[in-house]
């Protein structure tokens, strides 16, 4: 899909990875609509992107809100044909520790904040996209979402964090069969350590030990180098139905 003059629906925009990609999207011709927490600064963002960028508060673990969110994006936009969704975040604990067994609820938190909201966002989407004319290739759609190289090697203390990112990967391929008559692509990202929120301003010392298991390069991922790959997914038409790792070669020890 050539995403010039395309609309696009960036969750998490307001920083890091999804912010790079939608400054590219921008770049290439499309409208971006930011959804991001309240607090966040999206609105700046967006008045930044231009191109008609608009902002739309969102927390992805209330189904309403964020039902709400898309339709108002789609109201700004009139029409949803890129989504790109990175929001999630996880916690650390063991499956038993010296204070006993880990904490249910925080398993089933950190699986909607991941896995639950992404399929939210999608299942909206993809409706959304569905009602989109086809364009000269029939596509009406692209979806890309977040996974993590934790969901194929989980560390030590990741339970919850690897069995929702694995979800994230798991659906990709099963969505795609979905949503191949609609002419609807779906895709996840896996990423290694990126240079974003709480690690992006660690020091060197700490960040290189957090990537000594990288082959080249043995640094943390640029938030660009996220952008380019999205991006990449979406002009690529044969990209449907995986999980593309972005890793420079790492795979986590235990711990």
């Amino acid at each position: 899909m050539d995403p010039s003059g395309k609309k696009a629906v960036v969750v998490g925009g307001a920083s890091g990875m999804a912010r790079a990609t939608a400054e590219l999207l921008t770049k290439k011709g499309a409208t971006v609509a930011i959804l991001d927490r309240a607090t966040s600064a999206g609105a700046d963002v967006a008045k930044l992107l231009g191109n008609g960028a608009t902002f739309h508060p969102c927390d992805v673990t209330d189904a309403e809100g964020t039902e709400a969110a898309l339709a108002a994006a789609l109201a700004a936009m009139g029409a949803i044909h890129i989504a790109v969704n990175t929001a999630g975040g996880g916690i650390g604990s063991r499956t038993i520790g010296r204070d006993g067994p880990h904490p249910l609820d925080a398993f089933r938190s950190v699986v909607e904040l991941n896995l639950i909201a992404t399929f939210n966002l999608n299942r909206l989407q993809a409706w959304h996209m569905s009602k989109n004319d086809p364009d000269e290739d029939d596509e009406r759609g692209v979806i890309i979402n977040t996974a993590s190289i934790a969901a194929f090697e989980g560390q030590i203390g990741q339970v919850a964090y690897t069995a929702a990112k694995a979800g994230i990967a798991a659906m990709s391929l099963t969505m795609a069969r979905d949503l191949g008559s609609f002419g609807i692509r779906v895709n996840a990202i896996a990423p290694s350590l990126f240079a974003t929120g709480a690690v992006a301003g660690i020091p060197d010392e700490m960040a290189t030990a957090l990537v000594r298991d990288a082959a080249f390069p043995k640094r943390m991922g640029r938030p660009d180098e996220y952008a380019k790959l999205a991006l990449s997914i979406i002009e690529n038409a044969m990209l449907n139905g995986g999980t593309i790792r972005l890793d420079a070669g790492q795979r986590f020890a235990p711990r």
